[in-house]
């Protein structure tokens, strides 16, 4: 008796406008990794930024072939919506940041509000069978769209974060990680950091970016950031630091600063804005500063005490292990992929039966 044959492994495509950015290095390659451990097979493909409606028409021959397709952060033009879901048996649209609307021009002014921008975002949310924000106000606004959506936050790999209390040689290390876009954000706590400075000549900033401010009144120590420096930059700080203004942009924020500190150990101290709110519990995870007067006594606690520092860097790195770690979320958003490609029918593998292969 023969046996039936054996039916292809699942395909899982992604599609990035870059595959280097932060948001899918952390969000989604670990997603692919775990897919392709798992046995699936995994492509990633750089999706062109333009070229509307041909660059859809150019990939459907791959796409029929595909299982699953993963886009991120892709606000898809007219007719792309509808060409998409005909041709690929499932998708997920994933994305973690408010991309339904302009980045403000500068720090305090509102995000633009493009009406063609929200209508693009309208279509990637219809084209996918489930729709995965990074955090719940990101979500809320897909709800409006999409058909079904899940929270999955942005992990941390808790591993590259050695286990003990950080801090460097005098307590007085602040540290700010980031793209260099977000610089701005560092100018609502200057004048903080500043009262700071001058009564603590120790005091300094360690910005690990790829750019760092001039500031004449403030110590700016500039880390340029790498992989490979990234986790001994923040352990040989003392206080993690993350700013916002708040407003719609920012809300769609998914902290991922906060989590970077938290897993380093360190205490943190974060405008109460968006998912800043869930992340840092004020007094027990971190603390709370909504105006430049709340940053400086915020910090001026944890500097004079490096019991509290320790206090709670240990309780957010705590929080990080429970909720936020790769081994923790990776697991989770898998399961989600690979319920799509047995609901869809298993795109690929129908087509084989079909065709008598």
């Amino acid at each position: 008796m023969s046996s039936a044959p054996a039916l292809p492994a699942p395909r899982v495509r992604f599609w990035s406008y870059d595959a280097e950015l932060p948001s899918f290095r952390h969000r989604l390659a670990p997603l692919a990794a775990e897919l392709a451990r798992r046995g699936v097979e995994v492509a990633v493909e750089r999706f062109p930024k333009r070229r509307y409606v041909r660059r859809i028409l150019e990939r459907r021959s791959p796409l029929a072939a595909t299982d699953l397709l993963v886009f991120a952060k892709i606000n898809l033009a007219p007719l792309e919506g509808w060409l998409l879901r005909r041709s690929v048996a499932a998708a997920v649209f994933d994305f973690d940041d408010a991309i339904f609307l302009r980045r403000p021009r500068a720090v305090g002014a509102p995000p633009g509000r493009s009406p063609f921008r929200r209508a693009k975002f309208a279509r990637s949310c219809r084209a996918a069978s489930l729709v995965v924000a990074g955090n719940e106000f990101l979500a809320d606004a897909a709800r409006q769209h999409a058909r079904r959506v899940a929270v999955v936050p942005t992990p941390v790999d808790l591993e590259r974060h050695a286990e003990g209390p950080p801090g460097s040689a005098d307590g007085q290390v602040l540290v700010w990680i980031g793209l260099p876009e977000n610089l701005p954000y560092l100018e609502l706590v200057r004048p903080a950091l500043a009262r700071l400075a001058a009564e603590r000549p120790g005091l300094r900033l360690r910005v690990v970016s790829s750019r760092a401010p001039a500031w004449p009144e403030v110590a700016v120590e500039h880390v340029p950031w790498s992989a490979d420096g990234e986790a001994a930059a923040l352990a040989s700080a003392d206080v993690g630091l993350m700013p916002l203004t708040d407003d719609d942009w920012s809300r769609g924020k998914c902290s991922f600063k906060l989590l970077q500190y938290m897993a380093a150990g360190l205490p943190c101290v974060a405008s109460p804005v968006g998912m800043n709110r869930e992340v840092v519990v004020d007094g027990e995870t971190g603390l709370w500063a909504p105006t430049v007067e709340a940053w400086e006594a915020a910090l001026r606690r944890l500097l004079d005490s490096r019991a509290l520092r320790v206090a709670l860097g240990a309780a957010g790195r705590e929080l990080v292990r429970t909720s936020y770690d790769r081994r923790v979320v990776v697991p989770r958003a898998v399961e989600l992929l690979l319920a799509l490609v047995a609901a869809s029918g298993g795109g690929v593998r129908r087509r084989v039966r079909r065709n008598g292969a």
